[in-house]
């Protein structure tokens, strides 16, 4: 089995580290192409036309579109991260060849990531760090220091991330329910309703798990923002630009509401000096809560590591390949 990457400037160390890279050559011959962005279409694409499975991820060069066209060798691209926009066209995927994505691999850690947004708004640490800095010992609003037990938890979106956040919300005994029109079936202990209106009017506290897509964009508005109690909280790990950030801001800014934010509108960054830095009921951790580099081990393989090996492993062996990328799945995904 012949294997390809090619990365624009270098490959990405967090993708290919030493184990992973042991792993491969273990299921074939793996050659790596530095400085693809240098390559012209048709040099590149004949490279690609000479291999059964094409690695891409963060920092490879878009898969040049006579491919769709003449695939040569290829069968199989196994992209190692989330999103394939600008990597993989779609056309590739209606041409019929097999994708696959990391599928459910970020669950855990970002799931993980939105429980400590929660729960470090609920307990106040931000204003905690506040005023421990500033020569003060408590923050001036005790009154919205709270608890998980019986915090109405209300759920935006069912998926791999938001099924995870519930699973590990579990023990801490919250009154969840979720609003998500294409999950096939939540649990018996999640009460499913059927508009965003009912879920943030009966909600303290919204964690955001939806895909960005057209029905999603700017669908959490200043109405809905408006339902939450005074000290409610949003937390978002999913997409900035699901949330009309100019409304929640302007609750933020008037300090009645807080929020966890590891995503931003647009880039997710904010200008140098915004005031949104200085808010005391404002968490930001800069898309970077999914991360998963330390300890640092070079011989540890990462999960999207792992779901790479074992389709890749599938393919060898000819097996059904998990997380096949659909045009219906893409149009659903962030």
């Amino acid at each position: 089995m012949k294997l390809l990457h090619v990365a624009h400037a270098h490959p990405n160390p967090r993708l290919f580290t030493p184990r992973f890279r042991r792993e491969l050559s273990a299921l074939g011959d793996v050659q790596i192409i530095e400085n693809g962005g240098q390559l012209d279409d048709a040099t590149c694409a004949g490279r690609v036309r000479e291999c059964d499975v094409l690695l891409t991820g963060w920092g490879s060069v878009q898969v040049p579109p006579a491919v769709v066209r003449s695939p040569g060798q290829l069968r199989y691209v196994c992209h190692l991260t989330g999103s394939v926009e600008g990597i993989v066209p779609i056309d590739l995927i209606r041409a019929g060849l097999s994708v696959t994505n990391w599928g459910d691999a970020p669950g855990f850690p970002v799931a993980e990531g939105a429980l400590a947004l929660l729960l470090a708004c609920l307990k106040q640490f931000p204003e905690h760090l506040i005023a421990k800095r500033s020569g003060g010992w408590r923050p001036n609003r005790q009154k919205w220091i709270g608890t998980m037990r019986d915090l109405r938890l209300g759920l935006y979106g069912y998926g791999v991330i938001g099924r995870a956040f519930h699973d590990l919300c579990r023990p801490f005994q919250a009154r969840l329910a979720v609003y998500d029109p294409f999950a096939a079936n939540v649990p018996a202990d999640l009460l499913r309703v059927t508009s965003l209106r009912d879920l943030f009017a009966q909600s303290d506290a919204i964690a955001v798990h939806a895909a960005l897509t057209p029905e999603t964009r700017s669908s959490i508005t200043a109405e809905l923002l408006a339902l939450l109690p005074d000290g409610g909280i949003l937390i978002n790990t999913a997409r900035g630009d699901i949330v009309n950030q100019d409304a929640l801001f302007a609750e933020l800014a008037r300090g009645r509401l807080r929020a966890g934010l590891d995503v931003l509108a647009g880039n997710d960054q904010l200008p140098v000096g915004h005031p949104a830095m200085q808010w005391p009921n404002l968490l930001l951790t800069g898309h970077a809560i999914h991360f998963t580099s330390w300890p640092d081990d070079p011989e540890r393989l990462d999960p999207w590591h792992e779901v790479a090996l074992d389709n890749l492993r599938r393919f060898q062996r000819g097996e059904p390949l998990r997380f096949l990328l659909t045009e219906e799945r893409l149009a659903r995904s962030t």
